[in-house]
């Protein structure tokens, strides 16, 4: 039996101490909006926070987070993921929608971290997290929306999205990395 926080509620679960996090989640707890999408950590599909940190759930035991604080995309509710989720609508970021959550919880680790962050820092912030669909300019232009939200600045009309800054190319941030490579 390992306890955890799980959005904001003591768990205990019955499951052995090297199982996935991810599993634990999905398949105990049955909160299905974590997904699973690689198994290996390089997509980002499974994030949730962990003591507020983004972690790859599909990698990490749950005994690595008997204790802590685990929040999952159910229950990701403050000011900050407000912002996000309200941006992420408002510019339609999701296509497929199967990587959003995990997208939507990093973007949101970033903005509580750095609240004006540049696009290098958003870049840095989401390398990691795979959209197969290529909505990498919207989600850029989602965070900067959400961190104008937050800073109490007017949000561009839904009508309308912010244009993706010219580094952007339709395939996501042109920074020569392997990731960028792969989309």
């Amino acid at each position: 039996m390992i306890t955890i926080q799980l959005n904001g509620e003591a768990r205990t679960l019955d499951v052995p101490p090297e199982m996935p996090l991810l599993w634990a989640i999905r398949q105990v707890a049955h909160l299905h909006g974590t997904k699973f999408g690689c198994g290996i950590s390089v997509c980002g599909a499974c994030t949730v926070h962990v003591d507020g940190v983004p972690t790859r759930a599909c990698v990490t035991p749950v005994s690595a987070v008997e204790g802590k604080a685990v929040t999952t995309i159910e229950g990701l509710a403050d000011p900050v993921a407000a912002a996000v989720q309200t941006a992420w609508t408002a510019l339609s970021v999701a296509q497929c929608g199967y990587c959003q959550s995990g997208q939507v919880m990093a973007a949101t680790a970033l903005l509580r971290a750095n609240a004006a962050p540049s696009d290098a820092d958003i870049d840095a912030a989401m390398d990691g997290n795979l959209c197969r669909c290529g909505a990498y300019p919207r989600i850029r232009a989602a965070i900067h929306d959400a961190a104008r939200r937050l800073a109490g600045g007017a949000a561009p009309d839904a009508e309308a999205p912010a244009a993706a800054p010219a580094a952007l190319g339709p395939s996501g941030p042109a920074s020569g990395s392997a990731r960028s490579a792969t989309r």
